[in-house]
């Protein structure tokens, strides 16, 4: 399969962003398929190819956590959020972190 075929990425524990599924799975280009964009979004540059390494695609989703793209959300929600309760957002991100590390959860 990898490196011939685009690869799965998901996260096991849950996460409240804007370019993450609720099942976890991640919605970046360089994870879709070969091909154009039927919704003219990305570029064909931008998805998956046999050339792409899995350091590449670590630095991507890192990339995405740090600055996530609310313009092509895979959470909806989440996206919503970001832009316009930014404070909320944080919050919410921030408890599930907590809870999943087994953390007191955050009273702001």
């Amino acid at each position: 399969l990898f490196p011939g075929h685009t690869t799965n990425f998901r996260f096991t524990c849950d996460l409240f962003h804007p370019n993450i599924y609720q099942d976890g799975r991640v919605c970046i280009s360089i994870l879709h398929a070969p091909g154009d964009d039927p919704t003219g979004y990305e570029s064909s540059s931008e998805r998956w190819s046999p050339v792409q390494s899995i350091e590449k695609i670590l630095l991507s989703v890192v990339s995405m956590l740090a600055e996530p793209n609310d313009e092509s959300p895979a959470n909806v929600n989440a996206a919503k959020m970001w832009r316009e309760d930014r404070q909320q957002f944080e919050r919410i991100a921030d408890n599930l972190v907590r809870k999943t590390l087994c953390l007191p959860q955050s009273e702001s």
